[in-house]
């Protein structure tokens, strides 16, 4: 090997795979999802890794959640005529060093936000586990940072000097840090999704101008960014950019609309920057209306992260349904407290308390009136809830669709 800081293939039928990689606190499945969408509207078959399954276009593979269910998922996938890979990767893979395990040729970072410190120990300690990413991407590769995200100016920084950077932002994260290669300028949002105007550049020319994608949201916005700049990057054509977007359908549980009089969301938000954007995406969608958030938090995780979820919520909401998530082994009565400090501290939201989530669910629903919003905040997709060392069977989703007379669905993508 020529080169020390190559990844050599995990195997020899990966040789010729090439592989975008996307870590970061919140956005990591949406932004993979997205891009895996792309390379299939560019006509190419696609293996995709995310938090929710292994998947060959868009289609679920039986394989176990490990290493080695990895592998297969992904040597089905080549046998299949996949070249392309697009591949979600959590701080905790970062760490037992799975970046030096899978080649990755365009490596993209959504953001940073205090969470899953505790299973790092630091917040230097997660950084470093996402800097691991980028350090090891392939020589030649591009790096497609987030330019609004100062955590992006440190991975720059680790980033060898052969690998490319592309830029890429929206307003909303904060202010701007480096010079954009894909910019929004303004996003509009409704129930049926989100429209963004870009910046004149190079890149946006090559996209018209304009982007589209079914998710609801300005945070959708950034990740349709961060995945167009990284599929710009590897060579796919501006009409599968925008193709794939466009037809991309809803990651189960992102900002997932099920209802609409009043509009009932099920979101995945679960730290205090999610928490914000959700709420300040169900507040352009409620107009004159309000906003009603069910939320909790889990258990025998990062408490400091509490407080702030709380004040986030207490800020923007009408009426805060505190409830349990995954209490796990903690006191559920101690995590609602940390919540309901930080909901008081916010000083908008009217604060109503039941511990029962199915309950707390239906409250919420019934609370609401047309104009308003509901979101069922912190579980998004999945489909257990942790008490003590069991976990029952318990689904968002499924639990607000029964309440609203809908018909149920298995969530897939």
């Amino acid at each position: 090997m020529s080169d020390p800081r190559l990844v050599p293939a995990a195997a020899p039928w990966a040789e010729d795979m090439r592989t975008f990689g996307v870590t970061g606190t919140n956005g990591k499945t949406s932004t993979t999802t997205m891009l895996a969408a792309i390379v299939r509207a560019a006509g190419q078959r696609v293996f995709a890794a995310t938090t929710l399954d292994y998947s060959l276009d868009g289609v679920p593979l039986p394989v176990e959640r490990s290493w080695q269910g990895f592998l297969a998922a992904a040597e089905q996938s080549r046998a299949a005529g996949a070249r392309h890979a697009a591949v979600e990767i959590t701080s905790q893979s970062l760490a037992r060093g799975y970046a030096k395990r899978w080649r990755f040729d365009w490596s993209v970072f959504t953001n940073l936000s205090p969470d899953h410190f505790k299973s790092h120990g630091s917040w230097e300690h997660y950084l470093a586990s996402k800097a691991q990413l980028f350090v090891h991407t392939s020589p030649g590769g591009a790096a497609i940072l987030n330019a609004r995200d100062p955590a992006a100016l440190l991975l720059d920084q680790v980033t060898p000097a052969d690998v490319r950077r592309v830029w890429y932002g929206y307003m909303s994260r904060g202010p701007c840090l480096m010079e954009h290669d894909l910019e929004a300028v303004s996003v509009r949002t409704s129930v049926d999704g989100t429209a963004l105007t870009l910046a004149a550049s190079p890149l946006a020319e090559a996209l018209g101008g304009a982007l589209q994608v079914a998710y609801v949201g300005e945070v959708f916005a950034e990740n349709a960014l961060a995945a167009a700049a990284a599929a710009l990057s590897a060579g796919l054509p501006a009409a599968a950019v925008r193709a794939g977007l466009a037809s991309c359908p809803v990651v189960p549980g992102r900002f997932e609309v099920l209802g609409r009089s009043p509009v009932a969301v099920v979101d995945y938000a679960h730290t205090p920057d999610a928490l914000e954007r959700t709420c300040a995406t169900a507040r352009a969608l409620a107009g004159e209306g309000r906003v009603i958030v069910v939320f909790g938090a889990g258990g025998d995780t990062d408490a400091g992260k509490r407080e702030p979820m709380g004040e986030a919520v207490g800020r923007a909401a009408d009426i805060a349904v505190l409830t349990t998530d995954n209490p796990r082994r903690e006191e559920p009565r101690q995590i609602a407290a940390h919540l309901r400090a930080g909901l008081t501290r916010g000083g908008r939201a009217r604060i109503v308390e039941e511990a029962d989530r199915l309950l707390a669910i239906g409250l919420a629903l019934e609370l609401a009136q047309p104009g308003d919003v509901v979101v069922v905040a912190g579980k998004g997709h999945e489909s257990g809830q942790t008490i003590g060392d069991e976990t029952l069977p318990f689904s968002d989703r499924a639990v607000v669709q029964e309440l609203l007379g809908l018909e149920a669905d298995d969530g897939a993508a």
